[in-house]
């Protein structure tokens, strides 16, 4: 087991690279900050030359590969690292110097057993990507089709153990503290972030999940998802059918080529709902790098590490949850929350049905401009304090994957509004799963009181759902034996678990000391 003082000298560690970046200066600055939290920002900061605004995302590429992939978990979470390191955090893709070619191909031919000639008749020796976790080579088959091959980086899997081991530590220690920290529970955060990471270093998992989800979107004629090439796929390589397409973040080269921006925006923002709400299994990574738009205008998607699942009582929740908000049925919205034990029993569902028409109406009647869904989301995170509700890690992904959709999809088409977009979809998915009772949805749609009868049939289809909570059970936790239980003193050590903040989340983190 890692010793105490080694997780405290790799935290510190990483702390300086945060402070060079300016990802301290926030905590040194607040009013609520213990000022023996602020002494040690300050000598993390000595001597260091700090750029204006805080790059949180600078920061943990420069600690390394698994803070990378922290980071994009913690991008997930506004409610624990505030609105503007989300932002920062949100531009890391994975853009990490690359492996030497030698390694590489040391690394094929130790996996499948045979020489790189035997796989691949031709193979690019200069990578078209770079990741924390594995870069990314075009090459052509022996029977002469173009693919990528996906190539994880020689003892990651040592490194990210680690790394996430100090992780583990950390939160168990600022979890001890109780209060938010409790509330916003660190440790599931790293658990989440440790299940996520095994599934992405295993590529023949990434390999399942792009086949899954190929075989969910086969009827989506505007979406892709490459061919697996199982010959060539492994826990440590993964060859895919190659994309010929130019980046979706390249607006200008899409509008040369003549491509309809509306009708691509749209297009992904439909991908996205059905993954999530009519599959419930959904691709959690499509930020700009990772999409492609090919020259029949088709959107083909890539890297598969990280996935989303919401159960089938879940999907109905949301897609409830979604309309009530565009409708403005606020008080169905928190009794869906009650429903699934998000909100403890003992707040008032009229109460919160209060504070979420505090968020919602504000933007009602407001010009598509200045409607976005990542303000709705930061405006619900805003309210879940008042009333004791726990974070939920399966909607905590959707909602990162609809602000990163939004983005998207807002690049494209400026003029774009996510609830108009999605609006329909919802209301006709609905429909759709309710059956024989779809004919009556359909008869009353054009009445006056037809949005009011939805959430009624929705109730009695409920009542066949199995009857259990939308959120999946966590994950089980390590037993991580906390330094003051050992017969340590716990003031002396309260400094080095500012610091211990501090390197696993950045800002956010630390308030929670104060």
């Amino acid at each position: 087991m890692t010793r105490p003082v080694t997780h405290i000298f790799r935290l510190l560690k990483w702390g300086r690279i945060l402070a060079r970046h300016g990802a301290l200066r926030g905590i040194e600055s607040a009013p609520a900050t213990p000022m023996g939290v602020k002494r040690l920002c300050r000598l993390a900061r000595f001597g260091t030359i700090q750029p204006k605004y805080p790059d949180y995302a600078a920061a943990f590429q420069a600690i390394g590969p698994a803070a990378v992939k922290l980071g994009q978990t913690l991008a997930t979470r506004p409610d624990l690292v505030g609105e503007e390191a989300v932002r920062n955090l949100l531009t890391l893709q994975d853009a990490l110097p690359p492996v030497a070619f030698e390694r590489i191909r040391a690394e094929i031919e130790q996996t499948f057993e045979a020489p790189l000639e035997h796989l691949y008749a031709e193979f690019d020796p200069e990578p078209v990507g770079s990741a924390s976790i594995a870069q990314v080579h075009r090459a052509v088959t022996t029977d002469g089709r173009k693919v990528a091959v996906k190539v994880r980086r020689p003892g990651i899997d040592k490194q990210f153990a680690r790394d996430i081991e100090t992780y583990e530590w950390a939160a168990a220690h600022l979890e001890a503290f109780g209060g938010e920290a409790a509330r916003l529970r660190p440790r599931q955060v790293i658990a989440n972030f440790r299940r996520w990471t095994l599934r992405e270093l295993d590529l023949r998992r990434e390999a399942a999940s792009a086949s899954e989800l190929a075989d969910a979107m086969a009827a989506e004629p505007t979406y892709e998802v490459p061919a697996i090439d199982w010959d060539r796929t492994a826990s440590r390589v993964m060859t895919q059918s190659w994309i010929d397409g130019v980046k979706i973040s390249h607006r200008d080269k899409l509008v040369a080529a003549g491509h309809d921006m509306e009708a691509l925006a749209s297009n992904l923002v439909h991908a996205f709902l059905r993954q999530a709400i009519a599959e419930g299994f959904f691709h959690a990574d499509m930020h700009q790098g990772n999409l492609f738009v090919k020259a029949d205008g088709t959107i083909a998607a890539v890297d598969f590490g990280i996935m989303g699942r919401i159960n089938r009582k879940a999907r109905f929740w949301l897609a409830e949850i979604l309309y009530g908000l565009t409708t403005g049925n606020y008080r169905r919205v928190a009794e869906i929350h009650f429903e699934a034990q998000y909100v403890p029993d003992y707040h008032s569902v009229e109460e919160f049905a209060t504070a979420l028409r505090a968020v919602g109406e504000p933007m009602r009647g407001k010009p598509v401009s200045e409607l976005s869904v990542g303000q709705m989301l930061d405006g619900l995170f805003a309210i879940t304090r008042d009333f004791d509700m726990q974070t939920q890690p399966h909607l905590l992904l959707l909602q990162k994957t609809m602000v990163m959709v939004e983005g998207v999809a807002t690049m494209l088409n400026p003029q774009i509004n996510m609830w108009d977009v999605s609006g329909p979809f919802v209301k006709n998915w609905i429909r759709d799963e309710l059956g024989p009772e779809a004919a009556l949805a359909d008869g009353l749609r054009e009445q006056a009181g037809t949005l009011a009868l939805i959430p009624d049939i929705i109730r009695r289809l409920d009542e066949q759902l199995p009857r259990k909570g939308a959120a999946p059970p966590s994950p089980p936790l390590p037993e991580i034996p906390l330094m003051w239980e050992s017969g340590e003193r716990r003031g002396w050590w309260s400094y080095a678990l500012a610091a211990v903040a501090g390197a696993i989340a950045g800002a956010g983190l630390l308030h929670w000391l104060g």
